[in-house]
């Protein structure tokens, strides 16, 4: 059972999915391809992947012009941010900032032309994503984190950064 929300931005929407907790802790469904389609979500997945990091570590901002992608803090807190990629947009450079994590369970659908950036709040985060394409990093954009253009607010001055983050290629 999951609840969708439309959020600012077009064909990105935000999952919560129901949560049963006891005194033994929690359990949490993270997908079911009937439940998702019942909600309008009819996407295929071929991968998962996994990122861990520190904090105060910010990866991104990437995306592709033909992946969706379903995205979520298994563990840890995030500032989780996305932005439209596509510079054919009227829209190009609108962005939405969302704190996921591992107590609300949010996810969030990142439709293709999107691309999306995270940074680490927590002394740890593992950060899950499914998507509906392989990966294949010469189909990528990459934009600088601080790229004037967006105009994103971060809540940190000097992240850790990879090379390519620190130089948006």
């Amino acid at each position: 059972m999951i609840e969708v929300s439309r959020t600012e931005l077009e064909g990105v929407l935000l999952i919560k999915p129901y949560i049963f907790e006891d005194h033994r802790g929690q359990f949490v469904e993270t997908y079911n391809e009937e439940s998702y389609k019942k909600n309008g979500i009819d996407v295929k997945f071929v991968q998962d992947d996994i990122s861990i990091s520190s904090k105060d570590v910010l990866r991104g901002i990437h995306g592709d012009s033909q992946t969706h992608k379903l995205l979520s803090c298994l563990h840890g807190k995030l500032y989780f941010v996305v932005v439209n990629c596509d510079t054919e947009s009227t829209d190009f450079g609108k962005w939405q900032s969302f704190i996921l994590s591992d107590t609300s369970r949010m996810q969030v659908l990142v439709p293709p032309k999107y691309g999306n950036a995270y940074l680490v709040l927590s002394d740890e985060a593992t950060f899950h994503y499914k998507q509906s394409t392989y990966y294949d990093r010469k189909k990528q954009f990459t934009y600088k984190w601080n790229d004037s253009r967006f105009n994103i607010w971060w809540p940190i001055e000097n992240p850790i950064l990879s090379q390519r983050d620190a130089q948006g290629k």
